[in-house]
């Protein structure tokens, strides 16, 4: 498959290919095929129908102990979900979701939905026999459609893996689900670069196209625009100076500082804090199990006792529970990066990059980030294409072997610049070392 967040390329038969699906579905949840609870394996084996996206994301709901027949669980209701959606950031863009998706939804009877960073769903509207549907699955407002509360779906999938994603009929690791299609893309704040939610377009397999997906995709990318055009929510620009610094770039132990003190944390507590950092509004026992542990077999209560270590070593309660989350703001240097890349400051992106986030850290929420933070700020020096910020970049220990960089970098140096020759000679030595042949 050519793109593999895409479930159905142009030509595909839909009825074969959701048949195919639905048989590894079948032999995953009743533990028939690799990777089935409690096998360790991955699901489906090369070449199978079934796709890595798809594949990854059934493993981490089997992880999560989720049932393929279970319900969503509405966490927020009434009082509780209108206090909650009036001072959610994605409220400010609500009105260009309505605009851009509305008609559409309506036509084709789909629904448009919004969910936050948690996967819980705040706004589902669109045509009203979709949402008579929806609403016996519990797709609903104030709902958790988390990967962890449901399994496989578009919202909760897309969240989960900062991706924009698309779920095709038994793709959906819950069987109430089968009968719809659904196309996610993440959107985040554009001064911060954190995380907000997602917005999600559901229904037949009339949207099992790649056009749905770079449709909603195209949505979110209009909505970051909004929010940057906007400026930050009134809350944040009355906020005063961080109470708690977080720096984790370049170091396996991060450095938490407080009150007047800086703690060095343990790897484990430096993971946790640099997620809970990122989800200031708080994560469940069971999204920091998937977000923080490859092996699947740890158990809640690992989980809990890390936690209570952590909660000591921070004392002033600075850690609470129900859901995890830090009670004072906090600012992070990964933060400000993104935010420096955001607001278009490529150079003071790299002057406050320190090296790649908490570099051995193998929890796949932390690879997550880390390859975010990396990929962003490559990406804005080779756009740039300033020879003063690509020598810094490859000048350091994480760009050194960046040969594409070297390349720019030797495109962009001045005629008869007396570096060109040694530029010149890293390239040709990164180009056979890693084509396999020797430098002549």
């Amino acid at each position: 498959m050519v793109n593999p967040w895409v479930a159905l390329e142009p030509g595909a038969d839909p009825a074969q290919r959701a048949g195919a699906i639905r048989r590894a579905h079948d032999a995953f949840t009743t533990g028939q095929a690799a990777g089935a609870p409690g096998s360790g394996g991955r699901p489906g084996p090369p070449g199978s129908s079934v796709r890595s996206v798809v594949a990854d994301s059934w493993r981490r709901s089997a992880r999560a102990r989720v049932s393929p027949d279970g319900t969503a669980p509405v966490e927020l209701s009434d009082g509780d979900l209108d206090a909650y959606r009036a001072e959610h950031p994605l409220a400010r863009v609500m009105p260009l979701f309505r605009d851009l998706m509305g008609t559409f939804a309506m036509d084709g009877e789909h629904l448009l939905a919004v969910c936050d960073a948690q996967g819980r769903l705040l706004w589902v509207e669109g045509h009203t026999a979709a949402r008579r549907r929806a609403d016996r699955m519990n797709f609903v407002p104030g709902a958790a459609w988390s990967e962890s509360a449901v399994g496989t779906n578009a919202p909760g999938t897309a969240v989960a893996v900062d991706r924009p994603v698309q779920v095709f009929a038994a793709e959906h690791f819950n069987r109430t689900v089968h009968t719809w299609t659904c196309a996610a893309a993440p959107v985040h704040d554009p001064h911060s670069g954190r995380l907000l939610g997602a917005v999600d377009i559901t229904g037949g397999n009339r949207l099992a196209h790649p056009h749905s997906l770079a449709f909603v995709q195209a949505v979110a990318r209009a909505a970051e625009s909004q929010l940057a055009l906007l400026g930050p929510p009134p809350a944040a620009s009355r906020t005063a100076s961080p109470a708690v610094e977080l720096r984790a770039l370049g170091l396996d132990e991060a450095l938490l500082t407080t009150g007047g003190r800086t703690l060095r944390l343990s790897r484990r507590h430096s993971e946790l804090v640099v997620l809970l950092a990122c989800h200031p509004e708080g994560m469940t026992g069971d999204e920091l199990l998937v977000a923080l542990y490859e092996d699947e077999h740890t158990t809640p209560v690992t989980l809990r006792a890390e936690l209570s270590r952590l909660r000591r070593a921070l004392g002033d309660g600075l850690l609470r529970s129900r859901p995890y989350r830090l009670t004072a703001p906090v600012t992070a240097d990964f933060d400000t990066v993104l935010r420096h890349l955001a607001g278009g400051a490529p150079a003071a992106a790299v002057t406050a990059y320190r090296g790649p986030l908490l570099p051995s850290s193998r929890a796949p929420a932390v690879l997550r980030l880390r390859d975010r933070v990396d990929g962003q700020l490559r990406a804005a020096l080779l756009a740039r294409r300033d020879p003063e910020l690509l020598s810094a970049w490859t000048g350091s220990p994480w760009g050194a072997e960046d040969l594409e960089a070297w390349a720019a970098l030797a495109a962009v140096l001045p005629q008869g610049s007396p570096r060109a020759p040694l530029v010149l000679q890293r390239v040709r030595e990164l180009d056979a070392e890693q084509s396999g042949f020797p430098v002549r």
